[in-house]
């Protein structure tokens, strides 16, 4: 008679095996670690996480890569809050783009939540859209490269990058084949969410902190850098020639950031 306790021990152990970077060995979820829970951004999905998740899992973290619906900051933030509220123990909200307008919004007072990491993400204050935000320096380039709107029968409209552009403007500095993957299988975000303000944002009361390519396309780097300062960043990380997807090109040190916030905020 099988041990059902064993089985998934099986296989989670094989399931880390397969995610881990060469040469790191699986290791199962330490309890007394929080759980991080990963939210990504307009056009992209959950796997964009998958480097990072790895290295997480491997040092001990338990992991959640939300699936943000990209409908809109209330309704996406009440989403992951959802989420959190259902996670034991404390929690590091960790956001990429857009998804930092949602932990900035997710958080509803709920202390259990320890941290915020924003990956080349957004950290609005109260009013402010992503739209808006990411328009008040030079340097983003997105626009061009957005595909004619899909109308939808609420009257909104999705967004989509066209797949052709989605390389150079997304994810230059990662593998042509998993660009090209990324592209095919990004998630639409609706207008109407890069266009909805912000409510009372989570970083004036929790510790934050940042990381972002100096070669964003999406956002500009003056306005990454605008609001990292602005949210008292413990630690700001710039890595040179990084694009967008900085944590699928730099696995390594977005994770590292993620666990210094995590254990700066156990102590």
């Amino acid at each position: 008679m099988f041990n059902i306790k064993s089985l998934l021990a099986a296989t989670l152990t094989a399931a880390l095996a397969l995610t881990s970077p060469p040469g790191t060995a699986a290791t199962p979820p330490d309890a007394t670690k929080p759980t991080v829970v990963l939210v990504h951004g307009a056009f992209a999905e959950s796997s964009s996480w998958n480097g990072v998740a790895a290295r997480l899992l491997n040092q001990g973290y338990p992991v959640v890569a939300a699936a943000n619906p990209l409908r809109g900051v209330k309704q996406d933030a009440d989403y992951v809050a959802d989420i959190v509220e259902h996670t034991a123990g404390p929690v590091i909200l960790v956001g990429h783009s857009y998804g930092g307008t949602v932990i900035t919004n997710a958080v509803h007072d709920n202390p259990r939540v320890k941290a915020l990491v924003y990956v080349a993400a957004f950290a609005p204050d109260k009013g402010e859209t992503a739209i808006e935000l990411s328009g008040r320096y030079p340097g983003s380039t997105l626009g061009p490269t957005l595909a004619a709107p899909v109308p939808l029968d609420d009257g909104n409209k999705d967004l989509y990058i066209q797949q052709d552009k989605f390389g150079q403007q997304f994810a230059a500095d990662v593998p042509v084949a998993e660009s090209a993957l990324m592209a095919a299988t990004q998630r639409p975000i609706s207008e109407a969410a890069l266009k909805e303000a912000s409510g009372d944002p989570a970083w004036k009361k929790l510790p934050s902190w940042f990381i972002y390519g100096s070669a964003d396309k999406n956002i500009p780097e003056a306005a990454l850098k605008f609001m990292a300062d602005r949210a008292g960043s413990k630690k700001t990380v710039t890595v040179p020639g990084a694009s967008h997807v900085v944590m699928a090109s730099n696995p390594d040190k977005v994770a590292a950031l993620i666990v210094e916030a995590a254990q700066a905020s156990s102590k």
